[in-house]
């Protein structure tokens, strides 16, 4: 698979068929992803795989968390605190589309949470990646961790497979790292759902757009 095809496949897909990804391609691709940029060959990543029995306990946690409505004080902002017209708009427009699909009404609060709430079991893929980091890594690190996985999203398209990035596993910092067993050092960044793509699952209709070349790019020639 040529690069460019993968970079068009890529998109974050939330419905998973029950069908087991063998641990081996698990690694590989963990493994074959570290070949990513990272300045000063810091290599600030650190990757948990969790699949099998793991990842049924992890659901099973997380199910109890969603049905208490149990929150935890997040790790950082996910998003900006201050956001611009432009930037909310594209936010509030990727919403609408994928709740479009799904059949939810912006007005239908408690279905848009309870679809929210699938977040928090991957929406069904059977193993997930997680990223930490050493506190002590900065904004250029955090930047090498995007490096990472974006190889690893791209891999995993080039293998036959679907992910989802979800930052969403922020808000439940104390929670994953317990889980994880990662030490006090180190912070959650991300999870990453990755399986095979139900094909038959309407939000996986969702394509998000891109704004327009004239808002994002200068040529100075």
């Amino acid at each position: 698979m040529h690069v460019s095809a993968a970079v068009k496949e890529r998109r974050s897909v939330r419905g998973y068929l029950d069908k087991e990804v063998p641990l081996e391609v698990l690694k590989e691709l963990a493994l074959k992803s570290a070949r990513a940029a990272t300045g000063g060959n810091i290599q600030p990543w650190h990757i948990d795989i969790v699949t099998g029995a793991k990842m049924d306990e992890l659901k099973a946690i997380m199910r109890g968390k969603i049905e208490r409505r149990e929150k935890e004080t997040p790790g950082y902002d996910i998003y900006p605190r201050e956001m611009t017209d432009a930037t909310k708009a594209r936010t509030f427009q990727i919403g609408e589309i994928m709740y479009g699909h799904l059949g939810i009404p912006r007005e239908d609060k408690r279905a848009r949470a309870e679809w929210f709430s699938r977040n928090f079991q991957f929406f069904g893929a059977p193993a997930a990646y997680f990223v930490t980091v050493d506190r002590r890594m900065g904004p250029p690190q955090w930047a090498d961790l995007g490096m990472y996985l974006q190889n690893l999203m791209l891999l995993a398209v080039e293998a036959g497979l679907a992910t989802c990035p979800q930052e969403c596993w922020a808000v439940y910092p104390n929670t994953v790292e317990a889980f994880l067993g990662t030490p006090a050092e180190r912070m959650l960044f991300c999870g990453v759902a990755i399986g095979y793509e139900d094909v038959e699952e309407a939000a996986n209709r969702t394509r998000s757009p891109r704004a327009p070349e004239e808002e994002w790019l200068t040529v100075l020639a």
